[in-house]
């Protein structure tokens, strides 16, 4: 996509909250690889994307600086409905934190730090929507991990599926290429699934778990 292009889109879909813009300057200025937020185009479909599906409860796997949060939180309709979000790196929890404060959807989403094996088996139950946005390597073993806590009928929404090209790149053997290559021939050779992959930025792959 060129880059009067992506303005183009930017401009004929719905505005970034002011929160959010502020939230996407601050990850700029104060935090290493801003580039792994989602930013307002992915921003919007993940919020649409709940919209549409309508889940009770969410997981988020991997924080980071809470934008992608955020927009899944927006898009739930219950008042009940939640968003758990877990994030290895205790440093950015105070950035997190903060960003929260002054969220009009803060009261929606709960964040927990540390490892996503332990916290899960704390909080003992399963999820209609998994968004997995982690370390890359560890896809895989982040899949097998969403599998076993999503819902009958549930989704799960993959980020960086196609990391810059890499995947379809057979001179590129980096452990986080190779981390995502495992996890798409997986999710691609899964009966119990069906999925589909949107080339937009990085790659986002799209499950629906069937039974």
């Amino acid at each position: 996509m060129t880059q009067e292009l992506e303005e183009y889109v930017l401009n004929h879909i719905d505005p970034e909250p002011d929160h959010l813009r502020r939230l996407d300057r601050d990850t700029h200025v104060r935090l290493l690889y801003p580039r792994m937020r989602s930013g307002h185009l992915q921003g919007r479909l993940l919020k649409m994307l709940v919209r549409m599906v309508k889940p009770h409860s969410v997981l988020e796997l991997g924080t980071y600086s809470g934008y992608a949060t955020q927009c899944l939180a927006e898009g739930l309709t219950d008042d009940s409905a939640h968003v758990h979000t877990i994030e290895i790196d205790d440093e950015l929890e105070d950035f997190i934190r903060h960003h929260l404060k002054h969220s009009p959807v803060a009261h929606r989403i709960t964040l927990h730090i540390g490892d996503a094996v332990d916290i899960l088996a704390r909080l003992d139950c399963t999820f209609d929507m998994i968004y997995i946005d982690a370390n890359k390597r560890d896809y895989l073993a982040y899949y097998d991990l969403a599998m076993a806590h999503l819902a009958p009928g549930g989704y799960i929404i993959a980020d960086n599926t196609l990391w810059d090209g890499k995947v379809a790149d057979p001179a590129c053997h980096d452990a986080q290429t190779m981390g995502i290559r495992r996890f798409n021939d997986r999710v691609a050779a899964d009966p119990r699934v069906e999925c589909v992959i949107l080339p937009m930025r990085d790659g986002l792959t799209l499950i629906h778990r069937l039974d």
